[in-house]
């Protein structure tokens, strides 16, 4: 095949001789499709005349001013010749990059009278600010590219009877790609002006379509559900660059296709995977078919757990019924919420206002979800969170959902994690939150149709607390002291200057008591001295914020001996002769036993025994039967608040 020379600018480029070249300063109504191979020169600057419904990529070349930064996306290559100032956008068909690339690479600059400055990229996309379509129970149309603004001013209802416009935001299979006038003042300027959107994404399309330039999803199932994940994030970065807010759908085009059972299972798990993604983001999962095809898979499947159906569906079958239920492939009782929009007129000229486009119609029945909760909060305290919430103004409420995870991802989607709260209040407390765990909730507005709106999501990061002790014993009227470090579970690093509480129980008892608090130091830790008089357990907390859920650490048990005392009266005596060994205890403990321990060889057995008095005070008369050297000690056994003790050993001797 010859090729052939192309020249703009001072830029020159060889093509194959086939393409047509579209001179727009000649023709600026010319229609910059990327259907079809062409070359087009310049940057159209009326209305174009372009066919209402085109998909699809052919391969072709764009030359024009170079007065913004390139931006190459699937389908795609964008160059800037600064030398020559001219932007260079070669599209492609699937799987068609290197041939793209090829052209390019053919490109050279031939004279730099043009050169300019590469514009700097925008900085920033624009905030979202509009939802796309609340509120519309009438007719829209759907063009190729985005109107001017002068078309949309004429075509105003009710100059027009059309209330809302379809527009393709994304998606490497649309054929209007550079779309001009789709920009985020062209969208905030016409929706101030009352127009309303139904937004377009083309993207891969059913691995049996019946087209055969374009790119086609896997027929693996679990694939095409992440293709159909990977479109939706895409789309929704496109809608928020253009200004298009959470609440708003987006609907995947689908071409028609030939349905047969794996394609059928692909297309299903694409569209789950898009609506998924879609409501994970805070959008409407919609999808655009042929009622013939898609909708009867979808109807067929409507409600097959296996997949997750898309919210809205906007049905192509040209019968001219302008209502969006009289459908023979789609029952009337699916997709009944305000759900629906029936494309019933295929690609026709009409003019409004003096300026004739070649539009669809499509009949629109829809409501937009009800705007979510403001103000979710989350306070932490140990083992539950107290949740806020502002209900927005005008809903007609039906229940606020609240859901959560454990760790820092909220529950995707209002049946997914585990339930907290589903009523109409303004705030609850989610209970049974476990030890050192972190939280993620996010909450839903559900409106009295069953319409639901974006989440909103908290975190409440866990926090752990450790637990050391100086001592695991003390005797009677001693002190231990208990040591703490306090963390953030998330990154591990320490909660400074909060204030972290002690607890204690007694050891045989159940119910725990603050006995300090204490602020942190600059690396988490803390510190108590205790006088416990009887055998405790203590652990360390830190009881919660706005921020953190409350944490306990593990125990530390700390045993208390009583103090036992030990003395002979005589420490020598004669064979035959008595001496007595005696004491007192504290605590007293009254009419408990006292043992009388005399050492044999390693060993120690009870030779005697005896109470403790009225003030704890024992007494031992010792008569040994032999000469010799004795040791003797006392011994009193653990209870419920006292671990066993020992006095100090006494030595007699017998002459």
């Amino acid at each position: 095949m010859s090729d052939q020379t192309i020249s703009y600018r001072g830029y020159q480029v060889t093509v194959p001789a086939d393409w047509q070249v579209v001179d727009l300063a000649k023709n600026p109504t010319a229609c910059v499709r990327f259907d079809r191979p062409a070359v087009y020169l310049g940057r159209s600057t009326a209305q174009p005349d372009c066919p209402s419904h085109l998909v699809g990529r052919s391969e072709g070349l764009v030359l024009e001013p170079l007065t913004r930064a390139p931006r190459s996306s699937e389908g795609r290559i964008q160059q800037a010749v600064r030398d020559a100032g001219v932007l260079v956008t070669a599209y492609y068909a699937p799987a068609g990059a290197e041939t793209a690339r090829k052209v390019l690479s053919t490109g050279r600059v031939t004279s730099k009278t043009f050169a300019t400055a590469e514009p700097q990229a925008t900085a920033a996309a624009a905030a979202p600010t509009v939802v796309a379509t609340g509120t519309l129970n009438g007719f829209a149309f759907d063009a190729c590219d985005a109107p001017s603004q002068s078309t949309m001013d004429a075509w105003r209802y009710p100059n027009s009877g059309y209330k809302a416009l379809g527009i393709y935001i994304s998606g490497e299979m649309r054929s209007c790609d550079l779309q001009p006038n789709l920009t985020p003042t062209w969208v905030s300027t016409n929706a101030a002006k009352g127009w309303q959107f139904l937004l377009i994404d083309v993207s891969l399309q059913a691995p049996c379509v019946n087209q055969t330039n374009l790119a086609k999803m896997s027929s693996d199932p679990a694939t095409a559900r992440a293709q159909g994940r990977a479109a939706a994030a895409n789309a929704v970065s496109a809608a928020q660059a253009l200004g298009f807010a959470p609440r708003s759908a987006i609907y995947s085009d689908l071409e028609g296709y030939t349905p047969n059972a794996p394609c059928t299972a692909a297309v299903l798990s694409y569209v789950s995977g898009w609506t998924l993604e879609l409501n994970t983001r805070g959008y409407v999962g919609g999808v655009y078919t042929g009622a013939a095809s898609g909708g009867v898979d979808l109807s067929n499947n409507y409600n097959n757990t296996a997949y997750t159906r898309p919210d809205n569906l906007w049905f192509a079958r040209w019968n001219n019924v302008t209502n969006t239920t009289d459908d023979r492939y789609i029952p009337a009782s699916y997709w009944t919420n305000h759900q629906r929009v029936h494309q019933y007129s295929g690609p026709h000229n009409e003019t409004h206002g003096g300026v004739t486009i070649n539009i669809d119609s499509n009949a629109v029945n829809l409501t937009a979800p009800p705007a979510p909760v403001t103000g979710f909060d989350a306070t932490g305290q140990y083992s539950t969170a107290t949740l806020r919430w502002t209900i927005p103004a005008g809903t007609s409420l039906g229940q606020v959902i609240v859901r959560r995870n454990s760790g820092l991802t909220p529950p995707p989607m209002p049946n997914v994690g585990t339930p907290v709260y589903a009523g109409t209040a303004s705030s609850t407390t989610a209970t049974g939150l476990a030890n050192s765990t972190s939280y993620a909730f996010r909450a839903w507005v559900k409106d009295s149709s069953g319409k639901i709106g974006p989440g909103v999501d908290t975190v409440l990061v866990g926090t752990g607390a450790t637990v050391a002790a100086s001592t695991p014993s003390i005797t009677y009227g001693g002190a231990v002291t208990l040591y703490t470090r306090a963390t953030r579970k998330d990154n591990g690093a320490s909660l400074v200057g909060v204030p972290l509480s002690l607890y204690a129980r007694a050891k045989n008892s159940s119910t725990w008591r603050e006995v300090a608090r204490v602020t942190s130091n600059s690396t988490g830790q803390a510190s108590s001295v205790q006088k416990p008089t009887v055998s405790t357990v203590y652990a360390w907390g830190y009881n919660g914020s706005a921020d953190f859920l409350g944490s306990r650490s593990g125990n530390a048990t700390i045993e208390v001996r009583p103090l036992i005392t030990a003395n002979l009266s005589v420490a020598a005596i004669k064979l035959g002769q008595t001496t007595t060994f005696y004491g007192y205890m504290r605590p007293q403990h009254p009419g408990t036993t006292v043992y009388l321990q005399r050492q044999s060889g390693t060993t120690w057995p009870t030779v005697a025994t005896t109470k403790l008095n009225s003030t704890g005070n024992y007494a031992f008369s010792i008569k040994p039967g032999a000469r010799g050297t004795y040791n003797y000690r006392a011994v009193w056994l653990a209870d419920a608040d006292h671990a066993t003790t020992v006095s100090p050993p006494k030595t007699l001797t017998v002459s």
